[in-house]
């Protein structure tokens, strides 16, 4: 196999892609070479970039994502792709999808203080659900009475909502734009709206070694309000997690009670 070329090179990653079943970042695809053999970045840049465009016109895509570069199906053929599993996804509670939403637009937040917005009791089977899939950390704890946590997104939450970085989030103003606001149940555990959900379960599919779906972010976040500030743009371990200002929302502005 000639290496050099581009196009070779291309087919040589697409294959690992195909094979991982998992995001590869690009420090990982230089460490399956031989050293000898170890194309530079930029050549795997170009290679990259060459599959990226040998994908037009198919089913699947090339998508970077916190994680690295993985092949995933497009995102209009998932209704169709996801027939082929016959039990359906987890369902997730308007209280879960609300307490990920706070997290992801405040962190680091406490449990505290997403039951200040919220209005109401976090059961903590929300936490540990989040903490048991990888979707959010704790980062360090509160210099307060009670030192109590505080909570931040991960790595995999990104890669589960095909987001490079915090940054990509879409600003809620701008998701409110693009469907209509649902009429909030005052039951905490009432059913999410269909589309709402379906997002929900393709993001909870996973299939090792086929191409992943596609799911956006922006469908589950419709429902909240502006939250927009103090946004972790790292995910850096760190040893004592930096303060940060405490909540000021009320429940009635943003809607979560």
């Amino acid at each position: 196999m000639n290496l050099a070329d581009p196009q070779e090179l291309a087919s040589l990653i697409e294959a690992w892609l195909l094979a991982s079943g998992r995001p590869l970042s690009l420090e990982r695809l230089g460490e399956l070479f031989e050293e000898g053999e170890r194309p530079e970045p930029a050549q795997l840049r170009e290679a990259l970039e060459v599959l990226r465009e040998s994908c037009a016109g198919r089913a699947y895509e090339l998508k970077e994502v916190a994680s690295g570069y993985r092949l995933q199906i497009r995102e209009k053929f998932s209704p169709w792709v996801g027939r082929l599993w016959e039990e359906r996804p987890q369902r997730y509670s308007r209280a879960m999808l609300e307490t990920l939403a706070l997290i992801a637009y405040r962190q680091p937040i406490t449990r505290g203080e997403i039951e200040d917005v919220r209005g109401v009791a976090v059961n903590s089977q929300i936490v540990k659900t989040l903490l048991e899939r990888d979707w959010i950390r704790v980062v360090g704890y509160r210099d307060v009475p009670g030192k109590p946590a505080m909570f931040a997104t991960t790595r995999a939450f990104l890669d589960y909502f095909n987001l490079k970085s915090l940054e990509q989030l879409p600003p809620l103003a701008e998701l409110r734009e693009l469907e209509p606001e649902p009429e909030l149940a005052l039951d905490d555990e009432a059913p999410v709206p269909e589309g709402l959900q379906a997002r929900a379960d393709l993001a909870g599919a996973e299939e090792p070694a086929e191409p992943r779906e596609e799911t956006s972010f922006r469908s589950l976040l419709v429902e909240l309000d502006q939250m927009e500030q103090g946004l972790k743009t790292d995910f850096d371990d760190l040893s004592e997690a930096p303060e940060a200002q405490r909540v000021e929302a009320d429940a009635e502005q943003t809607g979560l009670s």
